[in-house]
């Protein structure tokens, strides 16, 4: 480990004469990505220097103990050794998760989409209260989110909605949602008072650049038809929204949250995009070998993920085994318990493939 670590440390200091230098300032893309590399390797030589104070700190107080014939010095060694073992495991168990290959995608922004599944008016209620939570957990985490595309359900809530998530670590917080998320509950359409399963499915994509994959206008078929906003109000009458086909897949996408043609075309297009590089990285995990028989699951909508019991008052996370008695909160966006333990869960993993190898 430590041999990793000299290495990343003097990275860190290539990097910070790189990032001086008057012809990288003037490099957008290239002094942007130098200044990330900045920032993720700092946390690991802080944490590094930290490390080193310590052992070099044991050292010292574990000669005292030897060499030191005054009971009371080895007593105040004795005491201060107490004190850094903990903090020294404390310190190298956190540098072996930073030391964890980083998921390139787990900074990037998402699109993500709900579908009302098994239920019938229900699982569309039901994906409208996921969407909410959704929306309430960006506001705590200062993301920004924005609908692209919806399809109201007939009794409320949505058959469908799409929305682009923008923030710090968007991705990599929140791609442990795609799956099948379970309510159980009295549907508002239920006279007789009987608990009903109802299911909608979550898919979290990460947004790529346009640099990352090409999609060419002769691949693409463009239609245009007029906006309208949830619950049937009019966002304009002039035929600003746009659907975008992906001949060679079939793919389908559309936006329509903006009054520009432009803008919901840039928009749809990302999507698309982000579409494409998804189909692609799954394809390149699973000729790699990569797809992880994981707890944490692979995100296909066939893993039923998440359990919202409404009577019982409680939300089970079946990857990790976790239940929490407080669901009003968690609709209420207070998912911060589920993301960490996921987290956790998922660095545990790969600390053990990595000791494996």
């Amino acid at each position: 480990m430590i041999e990793k670590l000299e290495v990343i440390r003097l990275r860190f200091e290539e990097v910070s004469e790189l990032i001086v230098q008057p012809d990288v300032i003037t490099d957008t893309n290239r002094y942007a990505k130098l200044n990330k590399e900045y920032k993720d390797l700092q946390k690991i030589v802080e944490e590094y220097k930290r490390y080193k104070d310590i052992l070099s700190n044991i050292e010292n107080a574990t000669t005292v103990m030897k060499e030191e014939s005054d009971p009371e010095f080895k007593e105040m060694a004795k005491m201060e050794l107490d004190e850094l073992k903990p903090q020294r495991d404390e310190s190298e168990a956190l540098l072996k998760e930073l030391l964890i290959p980083k998921d390139p995608n787990d900074d990037k922004n998402s699109i993500l989409e709900i579908r009302a599944g098994a239920g019938g008016d229900e699982a569309s209620i039901f994906a409208g209260d996921l969407f909410r939570m959704y929306q309430k957990y960006a506001e705590k985490r200062s993301w920004k989110i924005s609908i692209t595309d919806f399809v109201d359900g007939t009794a409320g809530g949505f058959s469908k909605i799409v929305a682009n998530v923008s923030g710090e670590d968007v991705y990599g917080v929140m791609k442990f949602e795609s799956g099948v998320h379970r309510v159980q509950r009295v549907p508002q359409t239920e006279t007789q008072g009987r608990v009903h399963t109802s299911a909608a499915s979550v898919a979290v994509l990460p947004e790529v650049e346009d640099i990352e994959i090409d999609v060419p206008k002769s691949d693409l078929r463009v239609d245009e038809f007029c906006s309208s906003g949830p619950g049937g109000q009019s966002v304009n009458t002039t035929y600003s929204a746009q659907r975008l086909t992906h001949l060679p897949t079939g793919l389908v996408v559309q936006c329509q949250d903006q009054k520009s043609k432009l803008k919901n075309f840039e928009k749809a297009l990302k999507e698309l995009k982000s579409r494409l590089y998804a189909i692609e990285l799954a394809k390149q995990q699973a000729e790699i070998g990569a797809e992880r028989k994981s707890l944490i699951g692979s995100g296909d909508r066939s893993d039923k993920i998440r359990t919202y019991n409404y009577p019982q008052g409680r939300v089970t996370d079946h990857r990790v085994g976790l239940t929490v008695y407080n669901l009003p909160t968690v609709m209420d966006g207070d998912l911060y318990k589920f993301t960490e333990e996921l987290r956790i869960a998922d660095n545990a993993e790969k600390m053990k493939e990595q000791g494996e190898q």
